[in-house]
């Protein structure tokens, strides 16, 4: 939580006479320095020499150049003191082709242990010179506190050389600095017993290279304490206000702060304290929060230690290791703690050696960069003479979870022995002849980023490997063995090393072997072993889940060059959890074709407030949001009077700000409100006084029961029928009879009900019952906010974008023009844009200081068709993505380490350009910004050439197409495109449904390989980055059946991949993906209870990525994340019901798919195919291939007369079986039905596909349906027999006196089986093939 500015703005201002604090800092520090203090790694010349290289000036050579052989060429600067840099600035050399164009800035207090200075969005490149003579000034984001500076170029002029002139602007930089050995602290104690404080600044600067240690204590008798320590390299803040409960508590909670701080560089520490209100600040990250306790106030006694706690044990202290480093510029609340113990002053204890200048010895680290060819080999020292072998010990850190540390050649020959780091985990492995070895692990996680020691010794019989405070891990020797040639650390040379990979990624230090330490300024300058992509002299580790860029609690992950979330849990996807998994209303789940049930909905999309949970009620006029609250029961209340009144509040099941959210997207919001009463009014009858209340949403009293706000009346009175007209509501007659009033409530500012408040029910006789019915909300207000643009020079203007580290924008638009953009946000230098660049074409194109991205999505078919096209395009620091329609999904992936935050200054340009240029023709609706709809009705009012509103049928808020059914607008009305559904009917609503029998299935197949279906741009070819689109599937069907083991779907590809859907033999659900053929398939279980119980189940399942997302019945949600992320590549078919195909398939998938699948198989949809409608529209097609018996069917009615007959089927069964004697074997379950179409019984096979035969108007009953036992076959034959012989004769009879009407009603029924929609839902047709 923040502080309040002018409280922080107060606390700032107890700490302004903190030194180091200036406020004109800009003064040039190079131009005066002696020659002695510019270094360089190279030089051609005493003429192109470090010290020429002063900005404007003209020495030597005109600047330093380093020599063409140098490798790794570097510019230093020493500034003689600590001085607080500012900016920097350089040129290129004097009158020559010589320049760098970008470069990092390094920066030390010794001149050893170097840092790179990043940008505050992590960007460590800093832009250099175009030409040799203009000046490029770099302003630093933060200050640095520094004596010495390293320019290292990067590129530079690829037609000349790199040369440089250099600048330092800044000043002059005093501190106060205490040095603490590690069992040293400084005590400050008070004037009195005890300090009391309600508002607290403490700020000082440290560096260390120990990843413990208490910086700060104090405590008091009740119970307060502050704690500011060092835990394993982060800051951690213990902090409790007067809470006795904690006093004596292990578990203690922390604040903590930062990463990597024991990195021997200083870091500034700021705690604010007002009340309870605490921000506590480590370099730029900040953190916010409320403190325990009961009081406002800390209170410490006596003393606060600095460096230490020096007197363990006392009540309440829980015991740390000291401090080990270096403390400047310390201050608390204003005094100087240093200054003090510098002056001797009687405040101020010393406890152990406090000296006051920072003498801590910097170790020296290399970096190992690269990811394939980073090695730094040393030769193998003489083996001890007695002992033989060697012993090696070194310190390592990194993020990485695999990667070889140590290589070495064993002898004799062929024997070797590598030590890495696997699964997070350290691994030694000795290496024999031919299959021969041994292994031995230790640690976990030592991935953490913390420095680890390892040592390993070979001198015994026995190789041990230790790592940091552990016990030895060991293996036995064979036979005493020596290393020979040399020893590789981080990587290895091919062929060396047989290709040992990966190689290691991070720092390594204070290496020795047989007790040596090596230098590794010598490696550098090649006088020792040998090395490849090794940065020395610093180490370059990076924490980039700091800050953490996961959204909505997402969990950040990482290794050396990049971070990825784990949004499991959160209701959101995308790499960075931005994207929200849920529909954001009732209504848009009712248009992808869901029906009444509980759901999720996210109203804010990407916003801030989260998935709730509500109950969505889909009827055929309007789609209700539903949401409950605690009280579902009427509650009867006695003996409350205005003196003593009953409060009653109600607790919904989504948060305040998820309420609001809903209400003001609603297009109206209601809430019924039932009072009955015995002698208990709601008014009083004398003054009209409210005797009871209700709150509203802000905790506002409100006195109506109905109709509008502010009028103290009731519905009956509002529509005059009241008991008794003298009063405006039943209740206030005050009779002994029980009287009702009831009202609902739909005013939205005031909705919902917060709180009930009842106070006349205490007089003899009185009692009350009321009832608060659930808040209920329909209608989509933002959904056809729509704004038409009829000039190309119009626009809309909003507020400047808020996507500085994340963005998603969406909208639909028509237009009948080829081009124009849609929308459009300048920076300085950076942009954001959508446009339609071509009428087949959209584009997405931004620029974060990287230069520009550009996506791209071509659709097959013209887009400015006048017909309605969706549009989303969403920028993060992970990738970017472009989704148009339904066509594939396109993605960026963005620059590593590239910049991360997107400036932008200029207003938000809607339906045009900034130069007012390529302007938008036509209309865009349901503008949507990080979840937020904006209002483009309200805007076009006040603009012109832009109205409010989209003319057309299709441009209402009415849902004329359903489940993904497209409304397309004709010259007089309008017509749902279906094709992209896999629903049918007019308005895309019928159900399309089959019955399977075990030998029955429906294959179709693809017509060219999916991947060249996949959408290809060619705008994106002059893009540096190219674009990629991932790996994406949609699934959704219903089914019914009673039989497991069965097959429900698969897919296959051409290169052996298949997803299939299964019943096990339980009856569970399982998820079959195979993507990568040399490893097993991911199988997932969603829900381990039966789902062949006879029922309807709704199955939808998407995936993304690796990211899985399965719904169940729309009520069981979940995400599982598969092993791999790889693509369909090449999909050859997908197949419904029995599998005949066995190749590359697991056991338990061939076994269901030779079972097939019996039941009912409903609106089944594989990302844009609809297989069933595809097998009952195109029958006949070669795509499409049938095979066994298969009725066109109604999944939901049949479920329906399952579940009405559930109970008569299962007595019918028991009796069956009693009467059933010996037989043993039993006929498969299947489910019957009569089929009859209008009084037509329509029957095709193989030889009379073209007969059709009228059974006059006899009536179909669809009610016989069970299991047929063997005992009725007898029975069941000789019905059949009887049945065939009546239709026979009937077929006989037709054939000689309707020879005509026969001919025009296969016509009819042709025609019929091409155009489903023109079927009744509750008939079928079954097809023999």
């Amino acid at each position: 939580m923040d502080l309040p500015l002018h409280l922080i703005w107060l606390l700032r201002a107890l700490s302004a006479v903190s030194a180091g604090t200036h406020y004109h800092c800009n003064s040039p520090l190079v131009s005066m320095l002696p020659q002695t203090s510019f270094q360089s790694s190279s030089q051609p010349s005493s003429s192109y020499a470090a010290h020429n290289a002063k900005l404007n000036r003209r020495d030597g050579a005109g600047g330093w150049s380093p020599m063409v052989t140098d490798p790794e060429p570097w510019l230093q600067v020493d500034l003689r003191e600590r001085m607080e840099v500012r900016a920097v600035a350089t040129q290129g050399r004097y009158d020559s082709s010589d320049w760098v164009s970008r470069y990092v800035l390094l920066y030390s207090d010794t001149g050893q242990a170097w840092r790179q200075f990043r940008q505050e969005d992590g960007v460590g490149r800093l832009v250099g010179n175009v030409n040799s003579e203009d000046v490029v000034h770099n302003k630093l984001s933060r200050s640095v506190r520094t004596r010495f500076l390293r320019f290292i170029p990067l590129d530079w002029n690829p037609l000349g050389w790199l040369g440089f002139r250099v600048e330092v602007y800044g000043c002059s930089f005093k501190s106060d600095v205490a040095d603490f050995d590690g069992r040293s602290s400084l005590l400050y104690r008070f004037n009195q017993k005890s300090m009391s404080t309600v508002k607290d600044v403490i700020s000082l600067r440290f560096k260390s290279r120990q990843a413990e240690g208490v910086l700060l204590h104090g405590e008091g008798q009740r119970g307060d304490y502050i704690t500011l320590e060092l835990h394993r390299g982060k800051l951690a803040l213990y902090l409790n206000l007067d809470d006795t409960r904690l006093r004596f508590s292990s578990s203690r909670v922390a604040v903590t702060v930062g990463s990597l701080l024991d990195d021997q560089h200083w870091h500034t520490v700021i705690i604010e304290r007002f009340n309870k209100q605490v921000n506590l600040t480590v370099d730029s990250h900040t953190q916010h929060f409320q403190t325990k306790g009961e009081g406002d106030s800390l209170e410490v006694d006596y003393e606060l230690s600095f460096g230490g706690i020096p007197l363990p044990g006392k009540p309440g202290t829980f015991l740390r290791k000291n401090f080990h480093g270096c403390i400047e510029n310390l201050y608390y609340n204003g005094i100087n703690i240093i200054d003090l113990a510098k002056r001797r002053k009687p405040q101020i204890y010393s406890v152990g050696n406090v000296t006051f200048l920072c003498s801590q010895p910097q170790l020296v680290a290399c970096t190992f960069q690269s990811s394939s060819s980073s090695f730094m080999s040393l030769p193998v020292s003489a083996p001890s003479a007695i002992m033989g072998g060697f012993f090696i010990r070194f310190q390592f850190r990194t993020w990485n979870s695999d990667g070889l540390l140590l290589f070495a050649r064993m002898n004799p020959e062929p024997q070797r022995l590598d030590l890495q780091i696997s699964t997070s985990r350290l691994l030694l492995t000795l290496h024999g002849s031919a299959l021969q070895r041994s292994e031995a692990s230790a640690g976990h996680r030592v991935n953490d980023g913390l420095w680890h020691t390892v040592s390993l010794d070979t001198r015994s019989r026995q190789i041990s490997l230790t790592l940091d405070n552990e016990l030895p891990s060991t293996i036995d020797q064979w036979e005493q063995l020596e290393a020979t040639g040399s020893f590789y650390f981080g990587g290895c040379p091919s062929p060396s090393c047989n290709n040992l990979t990966p190689v290691f990624q991070g720092c390594m230090r204070l290496i020795t072997i047989n007790g040596q330490p090596i230098n590794l300024n010598h490696v550098q300058q090649g006088l020792l072993g040998n090395y490849n992509e090794l940065q020395f002299d610093t180490c370059n580790i990076r924490d980039r889940c700091l800050p953490n860029l996961c959204e909505h609690g997402g969990r950040c992950w990482q290794s050396w060059s990049s971070f990825s979330c784990d949004c499991l849990g959160t209701g959101y996807s995308g790499a960075t959890c931005h994207t929200s998994i849920y529909e954001s209303s009732c209504e848009a789940y009712k248009l992808i074709g869901s029906s009444s049930g509980f759901y999720s909905i996210d109203p804010d999309g990407s916003g801030p407030s989260g998935p709730a949970p509500v109950y969505c009620n889909m009827t055929d006029e309007r789609v209700w949001t539903v949401l409950t609250h605690n009280i579902t029961a009427p509650v009867r209340v006695q003996g409350s009077s205005l003196q003593n009144l009953y409060i009653m509040m109600l607790n919904y099941s989504v948060s305040a700000e998820q309420l609001r959210s809903i209400i003001m997207r609603s297009e109206q919001c209601q809430q019924e409100v039932l009072y009955s009463c015995r002698k208990s009014r709601l008014f009083n009858t004398k003054d009209g006084r409210p005797l009871s209340w209700w709150l509203d949403q802000s905790g506002h009293r409100q006195t109506y029961w109905g109709g509008l706000p502010g009028v103290q009346q009731c519905s009956c009175s509002l529509e005059e029928n009241c008991v008794d007209m003298n009063h405006f509501c039943n209740c206030d007659a005050d009779t002994d009879a029980w009287a009702t009033d009831t009202g609902i409530l739909s005013y939205k500012d005031h909705l919902p009900v917060s709180h009930m408040v009842i106070g006349d029910t205490n007089r003899t006789g009185s009692e009350a019952i009321y009832h608060i019915g659930p808040l209920r909300c329909y209608g989509h207000n933002s959904m056809w906010n729509a704004a038409s643009f009829s000039k190309e020079s119009s626009f809309l203007l909003f507020p400047t974008l808020q996507a500085e580290v994340a963005a998603d924008v969406s909208f639909y638009f028509k237009t009948s023009a080829p081009s124009g953009v849609f929308l459009e946000n300048l920076g300085h230098n950076d942009f954001i844009r959508v446009e339609l660049s071509s009428p087949s074409v959209v584009t997405f194109s931004f620029d974060v200081g990287d230069g520009p991205a550009v996506l791209a999505v071509k659709s097959h078919l013209p887009l400015n068709d006048r017909q309605w096209h969706y549009v989303r395009g969403e920028r993060n620091v992970k990738e970017a993505s472009l989704q148009v329609d339904q066509l594939p999904l396109r993605f960026l992936e963005a620059p590593v380490d590239g910049h991360h935050r997107l400036h932008l200054n200029s207003q938000l340009f809607v339906g045009g350009a900034a130069s007012q240029e390529r302007g938008f023709l036509g209309c865009i609706r349901t503008l949507t910004v990080n979840g937020v709809t904006y209002d483009l009705e309200e805007r076009a009012m006040a603009t012109a050439g832009v109205s409010s509103g989209c003319p057309g049928y299709c441009s209402g808020p009415g849902s004329l197409c359903y489940n993904r059914g497209r409304c397309v607008e004709k010259s007089s009305g309008y017509t749902c495109d279906c094709s992209q559904s896999a629903y049918g009917g007019p308005t895309c609503k019928e159900e399309v449904s089959v019955s399977f029998d075990r030998e029955s299935s429906v294959t179709f197949t693809f017509q060219e390989p999916f991947s060249v279906m996949q959408n290809r741009s060619s705008q994106t070819s002059s893009v540096s980055r190219g674009s990629s689109s991932r790996a994406r599937e949609d699934v959704s069907f219903s089914f019914i059946t009673s039989q497991s083991p069965a097959m429900l779907l698969s897919v296959s590809t051409f290169s052996q991949q298949y997803i299939a859907v299964i019943l096990a033999r339980n009856g569970s659900l399982q998820i079959w993906y195979h993507l990568q053929t040399h490893r097993k398939p991911d199988v997932f279980s969603p829900i381990l209870s039966s789902l062949a119980d006879g029922r309807l189940h709704r199955i939808r399942i998407h995936r993304e990525g690796k990211d899985l997302y399965v719904e169940i019945n729309q009520e069981i949600h979940g995400k599982y994340t598969l092993s791999s992320d790889a693509e369909l590549i090449l999909i050859k078919s997908l197949t419904l019901g029995k599998v005949i195909r066995r190749d590359n398939l697991q056991e338990d998938v061939v076994q269901a798919g030779s079972k097939g699948f019996i039941g009912c198989l409903s609106s089944v949809q594989f990302n844009h195919v609809a297989p069933l409608k595809a097998a009952l529209l195109n029958h006949g097609s070669s795509l499409v291939t049938l095979r066994g018996p298969l009725v066109q069917s109604n999944c939901g009615a049949l479920a329906d007369s399952i579940s009405s007959h559930n109970l008569r089927d299962q007595a019918a069964t028991i009796n069956k079986e009693k009467e059933q004697q010996g037989g043993e074997s039993r006929s498969d379950v299947a489910i019957i039905a009569v089929l009859c179409e209008r009084g037509h019984l329509i029957t095709n096979t193989m030889d009379l596909s073209r007969t059709s035969d009228k059974l006059g108007a006899e009536d179909c009953d669809l009610r016989s349906a069970g299991i047929v036992e063997t005992g009725v076959v007898t029975a069941a034959v000789f019905i059949i027999v009887f049945i065939l012989a009546v239709v026979t004769r009937l077929l006989h009879w037709w054939r000689t006196h309707n020879s005509d009407d026969i001919i025009k009603e296969q016509r009819q029924v042709n025609r019929t089986e091409r155009h489903l929609h023109n079927s009744l839902r509750d008939n079928m047709k079954e097809y023999y093939i």
